[in-house]
């Protein structure tokens, strides 16, 4: 193991190094969040996949592949199916409107006042989401160094804090395509054909197993609906997912650079579901099929191999874990505690500015350093508390489930709302994430956090309160909508300092 030891300590101590040269890097609010919004294709593309295959993507996804066989890819599956439908239907408005959260996509689009709520709501999924990639950590560890379980939490939190905090989205972006390579070499081309060739092939995985184990819906109809929902249209709103699609260069780059990274996921899913079948010829009795992937990664690979695959996991987890986390400080500074004291300090930078005669602007504007160490700071605090939180949890996929819920069931129908229904007015937006979020706890409460019907109904409710309440009340002003179609179009850029984008 001492090889094996080798390549992860190599990997982990690159990490840090990566964070210290984007500290070097990341100047401004807009180097710091988005990367100065001028990632070209390829690091978009490794970026972007990077993110949204993390832990459950990984562990999980070869977990469902031992439990139900081929199908167990349809949770990553629809992930992919989600990635495309943002990076072709929305991706390129998306980047054209130059803000930082999707909550000050929502004041835009309504004419302030919804961001608060909206806030908190993708606080709250945020910072599950990098609950559920640090726990995922105790796993890996376990598997290398035997280490008990908290210890192993705090061991790669802190070092995915630590990258996080000291350059924000350009250490995140470097980092996660050194991760995108690993993963792609450790899983796919390295893991994936072992395991099929210890198994003994395809012809022997199908005699073996049970013919349902090779049955493309074998998961069941209800399951894929429901991950349909959860995932596809959680990658369309997702703020993890959007900050990403803010650092492209250009719209065409978020169109088709976010195009290859979703076909990436689905070849990605498969390869999963085909590893844990394979897992499930070897090893027919597992205690729990998410140590599939762990076992077949200590046991069947050799040496050097092993520690690069045991890095390949390191990697998903720690790149969802870097993009959640950065989103969760993101939306707790920007849209939550900034808008708590924003009121008396919008009044004193308003009377400063009258009296040195200076036009307003924005806060990067103001003092671009503090901007800097603001985010830093709450980087930094989120960090602290999703490590606590990961420690006090233990059930991954009960965590990813709460995240999502919240996510769908309360933001889903606002968003999209904004994006493609014009009547939709700010009240209708509150009313959305207020009901839908309730009824989605409430019925996780009732019904258990795992049943479907938390999303389904929340999603109905938050669907008719939006489109009943926006009826009931006055169309947005027009001034508010010509404003956002002027955003829109990229005519109308947030910051004086970033150039309008060329017109795709």
């Amino acid at each position: 193991m001492a090889v094996d030891y080798t390549v992860i300590v190599v990997y982990l101590a690159g990490m840090l190094a990566m964070g210290w040269w984007g500290m070097r890097r990341a100047k401004s609010k807009s180097e710091f969040l988005v990367a100065g919004r001028r990632l070209g294709p390829t690091m978009y593309s490794g970026t972007m996949a990077a993110i949204v295959l993390g832990g459950a993507s990984t562990i999980g996804g070869v977990g469902l592949g031992y439990q139900y066989g081929l199908s167990g890819a349809w949770m990553v599956f629809t992930i992919g199916l989600g990635l495309l439908a943002l990076s072709v239907f929305f991706s390129a408005r998306i980047a054209r409107l130059k803000v930082y959260t999707v909550s000050e996509m929502l004041d835009l689009r309504y004419g302030g006042r919804a961001g608060v709520i909206s806030g908190v709501v993708m606080w709250a999924y945020t910072l599950m989401l990098a609950v559920t990639s640090t726990i995922a950590y105790a796993t890996i560890f376990d598997v290398l160094f035997d280490m008990n379980r908290s210890v192993a939490i705090i061991l790669g939190g802190s070092i995915v804090v630590a990258y996080s905090t000291l350059g924000g989205m350009w250490s995140i972006t470097l980092t996660d395509m050194v991760q995108f390579v690993v993963k792609t070499i450790g899983v796919l081309l390295l893991l994936l054909p072992i395991a099929v060739v210890k198994a003994g092939g395809f012809s022997e995985m199908k005699a073996q197993l049970p013919t349902e184990y090779f049955d493309p819906l074998g998961i069941g109809g209800e399951t894929i609906f429901t991950y349909v929902l959860i995932y596809t249209f959680g990658m369309l709103i997702g703020q993890d997912i959007w900050q990403r699609v803010f650092t492209a260069r250009s719209d065409k780059t978020a169109k088709w650079g976010g195009t290859v990274a979703g076909t990436y996921c689905l070849a990605y899913a498969l390869a999963g579901a085909v590893i844990g079948t394979a897992a499930k010829v070897l090893y027919p009795k597992l205690g729990s099929p998410d140590d599939a992937f762990a076992t077949i990664v200590k046991d069947e690979l050799p040496v050097g191999v092993r520690g690069l695959v045991l890095a390949a996991a390191l990697a998903a987890v720690m790149s969802t874990s870097s993009g959640a986390l950065i989103a969760c400080a993101t939306v707790a500074n920007n849209d939550i505690w900034s808008r708590l004291r924003g009121a008396v300090r919008r009044t004193e930078v308003t009377k400063d500015v009258r009296k040195s005669h200076e036009a307003p602007d924005t806060p990067d504007a103001l003092d671009p350093h503090d901007e800097v160490k603001g985010n830093r700071a709450f980087i930094l605090l989120m960090g602290i508390a999703v490590i606590a939180t990961a420690i006090a949890l233990n059930n991954v996929v009960e965590a990813l489930t709460v995240a999502y819920n919240l996510l769908v069931g309360g933001l889903l129908v606002p968003i999209l709302g904004g994006l493609l229904w014009r009547r939709g007015t700010v009240q209708g937006a509150l009313a959305s994430v207020t009901v839908g979020g309730v009824a989605v706890i409430v019925l996780m409460a009732t019904h258990g956090i795992l049943a479907n019907e938390p999303v389904y109904y929340g999603l109905l409710l938050s669907l008719g309160a939006y489109i009943a309440v926006s009826l009931m009340t006055r169309p947005t002003d027009a001034a508010v909508l010509a404003a956002w179609r002027e955003r829109l179009a990229g005519r109308n850029p947030e910051l004086a300092s970033e150039p309008v984008p060329a017109r795709q």
